[in-house]
């Protein structure tokens, strides 16, 4: 599949209805998250974002621990639309898990002193664009995608269960898979109230 950037752009939506059925091969989307990590820009060059690729069962153990996490604080005769919200990003193929490395940060704070209360700032906004690069690259290759933030809920066990260094902050989860549903129709605030143009 082939799209220019803008339309590319433009079609990236929340898939919600995801199925396993996979469209490109793992090792195509193991490229993509690195393509993603080693091209997409961070301030002063920090390179901070970590990525984490969950397939097969892996990809269903994280959302088995996300349903149990929900299930003790989500009251019994509520937790059936948890449950099946839960199930939907398992029925997906593979969840991209975003971090950022804290370690990073703390050194760059102690090194640029002067600029320390904007380098946590920087960082959240390097992992939004990474975020977005894969998000849109899964969206050309044929996968539909969404993100979550079960963050504070999950990070303990996803750390333990993967064995992942202490240092990165779980930033969101990113289920994918073969769209079995359309997204909801997008409305748009007018263009011309959110831009100006200065000649």
């Amino acid at each position: 599949m082939s799209k220019d950037f803008l339309t590319a752009v433009a079609d990236r939506r929340s898939y919600y209805g995801i199925s396993k059925e996979t469209v490109v091969s793992d090792e195509r989307i193991k490229e993509i998250i690195e393509h993603a990590v080693k091209h997409t820009p961070s301030a002063f060059n920090s390179q901070s974002a970590r990525a984490v690729l969950l397939l097969g069962d892996q990809h269903d153990n994280l959302w088995n621990i996300t349903k149990e996490s929900l299930r003790k604080i989500v009251p019994a005769d509520q937790f059936s639309s948890t449950e099946e919200k839960i199930d939907s990003f398992k029925n997906g193929y593979g969840t991209v898990l975003f971090f950022e490395d804290s370690s990073v940060i703390e050194s760059l704070q102690q090194n640029f002193a002067l600029y320390k209360d904007n380098f946590p700032i920087w960082s959240q906004q390097a992992s939004g664009m990474h975020q977005f690069v894969i998000w849109t690259a899964l969206e050309i290759e044929g996968f539909g995608a969404s993100l979550q933030h079960y963050n504070e809920l999950i990070e303990n066990d996803v750390k333990k269960e993967w064995s992942i260094p202490d240092n990165w902050k779980l930033i969101g989860q990113m289920p994918f898979g073969k769209p079995t549903a359309e997204p909801d129709e997008k409305k748009f605030q007018p263009v011309e109230e959110r831009i100006k143009v200065f000649k």
